[in-house]
């Protein structure tokens, strides 16, 4: 009897046993998922592999990506520049900000400490190297898609600060101002046709139709461009400056001349009876745009002040 009596004690501790080791691995499930409050970071996968970042970094710098980080809420510490030449659309957000050089020099870099770097993907333009920045402080460098597509700026920068929901609030309202702008222009022009003009000095540069933020008015809002444009073809890196014999071909019905003022090809133009005898120009439908600066970027916002000149400019 004592025997039986021992086995089935021993029966009821090897289940109960059982028992727990069975709940402790449900309670490993449950916790499988990372805890980013646990380590006060998130590991982004980059252009230089996997890196990990402060959870929430109040000291970015992204030098000429401010505009998705002001579309989403964040405040660079410092602003791109070149000399004295700075990204104006975003001044009404960055006025009281300090400009960093392009070229990133390293102890600019210092003084401004970052607690986050976000580079391009194309490294030779930087003084530093990768290993001089991520001494500085934990550095993200994106892909070639990444610098390339501001669509994709957005939305990863949202995952890596935590502004998801904000990223997608962000392309959301985008395309509902495309959509409504394209209504609006299609209506207003019906077949006719818009060309950009960038004066600069005594040079001009008619814009592609996938150059910066024409690129939004031909393939996004689908204004009709000139066979002039057309011609063109594919934007290359390097701006290819356009004699004004070659503008004489310009039909367009209406052209966006973007100037600063003051600038000598306004005059040049004025006083051309070449450019005099354009369509556009013997109609009135000549539109000068004193900031190029949104025409001359990308970005949500770049896309929304150009689209918002258009609108404007057109009296819609």
């Amino acid at each position: 009897m004592y025997s039986n009596y021992k086995s089935h004690l021993i029966f009821i501790v090897m289940a109960f046993g059982l028992l727990l080791f069975i709940s402790a691995c449900g309670d490993d499930d449950s916790t499988s998922e990372p805890d980013t409050d646990t380590s006060g970071e998130v590991t982004v996968d980059s252009e230089m592999g996997e890196v990990s970042i402060p959870e929430s970094p109040s000291r970015i710098l992204a030098p000429f990506h401010e505009d998705a980080m002001l579309a989403l809420g964040v405040t660079p510490v410092a602003k791109w520049s070149i000399g004295e030449q700075i990204q104006n659309y975003l001044e009404d957000d960055l006025q009281d900000i300090p400009s960093i050089e392009w070229s990133l020099p390293l102890e600019q870099v210092l003084s401004h400490e970052p607690d986050l770097i976000i580079l391009e993907n194309n490294m030779e333009s930087y003084e530093g190297t990768y290993e001089d920045y991520n001494e500085i402080a934990p550095t993200y460098v994106m892909t070639e898609e990444t610098t390339k597509d501001w669509r994709n700026q957005i939305e990863t920068f949202g995952k890596m600060l935590g502004k998801e929901n904000e990223a997608e609030t962000v392309l959301n309202e985008y395309e509902e101002k495309v959509n409504d702008a394209s209504e609006q222009l299609d209506e207003a022009l019906g077949d006719e046709t818009i060309a950009a003009i960038w004066a600069t000095g005594d040079q001009f540069f008619l814009f592609e139709e996938d150059r910066h933020s024409a690129e939004v008015l031909y393939s996004e809002v689908g204004i009709n461009a000139p066979a002039l444009v057309e011609e063109l073809g594919a934007a290359e890196t390097q701006w290819n400056p356009i004699s004004l014999e070659a503008l004489s071909e310009l039909e367009a019905d209406h052209v966006f001349l973007l100037a600063e003022e003051g600038e000598q090809g306004i005059e040049t133009l004025e006083n051309s009876s070449v450019w005099q005898s354009t369509p556009a120009a013997e109609n009135g439908n000549i539109y000068m745009i004193n900031d190029p600066s949104n025409w001359t970027n990308t970005g949500v916002i770049a896309a929304e002040q150009t689209i918002d000149d258009v609108l404007n400019a057109l009296g819609i």
